[in-house]
């Protein structure tokens, strides 16, 4: 996506798409209005992207044809790729893990209270579909940290002009039926609203978290969509799809030609037979030796339209780096090799993402820790010690994966050796329910010695020498 932007004032755009301003320098209102401004030509873009990605395409809108069949079939493979690659990449949800156990059990009850796996798969999506996307943290009315995400089209990140490129205000906006703005602003100190109706600034109040706490989600440095560079071949793929459409409807029905043949009449000297919605060409002729009754041939440029569907469905899913599920490949014989080396695209794009997503998801439990609501005071820098475990959402073998295990014991750790199990959500947890089964099967034994008597103790001790 590139776009012809600039912003007015100190501010600037870099990379093409991220928004940059001085780091010792003042926002001012109207360089917030600029930075919105300029959003709003990206959201141009981002709205194309997410019609694709609905089925809204471009072949829908093009005017209707004078005469003849006019087919508007569109063929979604955005809707397609998107899934399948955020399927492949977040269907199995990550594992985020802390090392002790009892700041683990309190982030994992803090992620599922704001059922954060859910959100994290649809900062996913919108990162597949639009290039990127936004969580937020925010304090509710009982001082309880939560978490949300937010669209590109109505919602940025403006970051320093630093190396690090530090985030300086993130800014959440929205338009009326009227087109007036309004919207909340979030620096590293203070945040507040604003709205253009009533053309003031809402109150400022403190920011609780010490940092703009919000965090830039993406699965490349350019920003770019899963589907980004294969949108004209969507469109084309539509075209030639829909004009196939309408060449077969067009010669659905044969014409039957009758040449030099004279039918009977009746008194206005037109054949008895009836011609009418009856696809027949007749032309009588006095020479009825050479009669001609046959069916037309239709034209037939099958093989050229289905060469060139053919080429661009795989030329979509090549430029994409996703893996067509449907090929045949997939269900011939081909070897586990074989399949890998049509996966490796796919694999090395997963793999890219994981360590974007890997990064951001730090920062932001950095600052969701730091106003210790979660963990105990003394562990606001426990998102150091964050494990992230993603798994591709592949089919397994959970025969071959129980016998990986095995051979692992004794090499690994436990807590290593059950993270190569697909069905064991939390290593950690699964150890602790391990010891506690241990433990009541322990106490179960020696509940059970007590209950024998002390004839049956001494037969068994006889029995024992």
């Amino acid at each position: 996506m590139i776009i012809d932007i600039t912003v007015m004032g100190k501010g600037s755009i870099i990379n093409g798409t991220t928004f940059v301003f001085p780091k010792d320098a003042d926002l001012t209102a109207d360089e917030i209005r600029s930075f919105i401004s300029a959003n709003d030509e990206f959201a141009k873009e981002y709205d194309k992207k997410w019609q694709m990605y609905i089925g809204n395409h471009a072949i829908l809108h093009k005017n209707a044809k004078d005469h003849g069949p006019d087919n508007k079939l569109v063929n979604n493979l955005a809707h397609y790729i998107v899934e399948t690659f955020n399927g492949y990449f977040m269907g199995i949800p990550p594992k985020i893990t802390l090392d002790d156990d009892t700041d683990n059990e309190k982030l994992q009850q803090w992620n599922d209270t704001n059922s954060f796996q859910d959100k994290l798969n649809e900062i996913s999506k919108q990162a597949d579909v639009y290039g990127r996307s936004i969580a937020f943290l925010f304090q509710n009315e009982n001082s309880e940290t939560g978490v949300a995400y937010s669209s590109p089209m109505n919602s940025f990140i403006i970051y320093d002009d630093s190396v690090l490129h530090e985030p300086l205000a993130f800014v959440r906006y929205t338009r009326d039926k009227n087109n007036i703005l309004s919207g909340q602003i979030y620096t590293a100190t203070e945040q507040y609203s604003f709205d253009e109706s009533a053309n003031k600034v809402g109150e400022v109040s403190d920011n609780q978290f010490g940092q703009v706490p919000a965090v830039e989600f993406f699965d490349n440095e350019e920003r770019q969509g899963v589907f980004e560079n294969a949108m004209t071949l969507i469109d084309a793929l539509n075209n030639v799809v829909s004009q196939k459409a309408n060449q077969v409807e067009y010669f659905d029905n044969g014409y039957l030609s009758m040449l030099g043949l004279n039918l009977d009449e009746d008194n206005d000297g037109k054949p008895e037979f009836n011609l009418d919605g009856n696809q027949i060409i007749y032309s009588p002729d006095a020479d009825a030796t050479n009669a001609k009754v046959e069916f037309l041939a239709k034209p037939d440029g099958d093989n050229m339209q289905e060469h060139l569907t053919d080429r661009l469905i795989n030329t979509i899913y090549q430029v994409c780096m996703v893996a067509n599920l449907n090929d045949d490949s997939f269900s011939g014989n081909s070897s586990g090799v074989a399949l890998q080396y049509k996966l490796l695209p796919m694999k090395n794009m997963a793999a890219n993402k994981e360590r974007k997503f890997t990064q951001a998801l730090r920062k932001l439990y950095k600052i969701a820790f730091g106003v210790e609501t979660i963990l105990d005071t003394t562990k606001t820098e426990a998102w150091q010690d964050l494990k992230f475990q993603f798994t591709r959402n592949l089919p397994v073998n959970l025969a071959d994966e129980a016998s990986t295990a095995k051979d692992l014991v004794g090499l690994v750790s436990q807590e290593t050796l059950l993270s190569t199990l697909s069905f064991v959500d939390d290593a950690k947890n699964e150890i602790k329910r391990m010891k506690e089964e241990q433990q009541e099967q322990i106490k179960s034994s020696l509940e059970a010695t007590n209950n024998i008597t002390d004839q049956q103790k001494v037969g068994v001790d006889d029995g024992e020498e």
